[in-house]
């Protein structure tokens, strides 16, 4: 017998699928064919995956399904797996929206690691909202800096929601946000993540860290990818908190395309093609010059066209 359903849970190489309007996750293992034909990938099939099944008799702990086949994606967000790795991993596929989580400080905020994500959502085809968390912490004390942020990613089109899960701000329109929709939860260890996920539904339980204060880092607290049903509607999909983010498949010469604030204004550049680097009467760098463009952005575009073996 066979049968389509999602990937709701990815624990190696075990999983957990189920249907999303009847919500009761059964266990599967994975067809060696769709191991050996994952290419580069170190997971062929990921969290938010349309699979086909087969079994012989309902599925169980002892007698899981089969997965057979991997359905198309609508998209998915990727990342090469370590620094110098020619593997990638992909971290989620059909997703409605991906909130990336941030936080100014504890652990203190790097723009070029969350402007390589968004990058990857936009090569990709996912839509993103940026989740600014801990806003209690520097709301007095850095309220500058948080306009500089809103600066920054509103100007190049981003959605930045403001939360806190000690002062309840935001948590009420994350939620509304999330109903209907498969979304997906990201960002660096220690932004407060899992906390967040609690806050929108208490009866989730992802695991919570601290923060190394050696390195104002966050600690791994998650180490499966998991999907959870919201019971207020709508599905997230949790993932371990990430080091590093790198690029997969883009050209140095595509990559522009990716910063929708430097797209909007490239077909003013006075030679075709353009790196936006040096070339007279570039219509990006008098952006830059102008402060349509953020100096900030703008810095994180010329690392990625500098960095192809380092993403940290």
């Amino acid at each position: 017998m066979t049968g389509e359903a999602i990937v709701v849970k990815n624990a190696g190489s075990h999983y957990l699928l189920s249907a999303l309007d009847a919500w009761a996750p059964f266990p599967a293992v994975l067809k060696g064919k769709i191991r050996l034909e994952a290419g580069t990938a170190t997971n062929p099939v990921a969290v938010g995956d349309r699979v086909s099944y087969s079994y012989d008799i309902a599925p169980d702990e002892k007698n899981p399904a089969t997965i057979v086949e991997v359905l198309d994606r609508k998209n998915y967000v990727i990342r090469r797996s370590t620094n110098l790795s020619r593997q990638s991993h992909v971290i989620a596929a059909n997703v409605d929206m991906a909130y990336i989580v941030v936080s100014l400080y504890f652990p203190q905020i790097k723009l070029p690691f969350l402007d390589r994500i968004l990058v990857t959502c936009e090569v990709y085809g996912v839509p993103v909202t940026i989740v600014l968390n801990k806003v209690d912490l520097y709301r007095e004390e850095a309220a500058e800096y948080m306009a500089d942020f809103h600066r920054i990613y509103g100007s190049a089109g981003y959605r930045v929601l403001e939360t806190s899960v000690v002062t309840g701000e935001g948590i009420e329109a994350l939620r509304q946000d999330i109903k209907g929709r498969v979304c997906l939860f990201s960002g660096e260890s220690g932004v407060g993540k899992s906390s967040l996920i609690r806050s929108v539904d208490p009866s989730l339980n992802p695991k919570v860290g601290d923060i190394s204060i050696a390195h104002l880092q966050g600690r791994h607290t998650t180490s499966l990818y998991e999907m959870y049903k919201v019971s207020s509607g709508g599905y997230i999909i949790d993932t371990p908190g990430l080091r590093g983010f790198g690029l997969v498949d883009l050209g140095k010469e595509e990559i522009y395309k990716y910063f929708p604030e430097m797209l909007r204004v490239s077909d003013n550049c006075r030679f075709v093609p353009c790196t936006h680097t040096h070339e007279p009467g570039c219509a990006v760098k008098a952006a830059v010059d102008d402060g349509t463009i953020s100096p900030e952005r703008y810095s994180s575009y010329l690392g990625m066209l500098e960095e192809d073996t380092k993403f940290r």
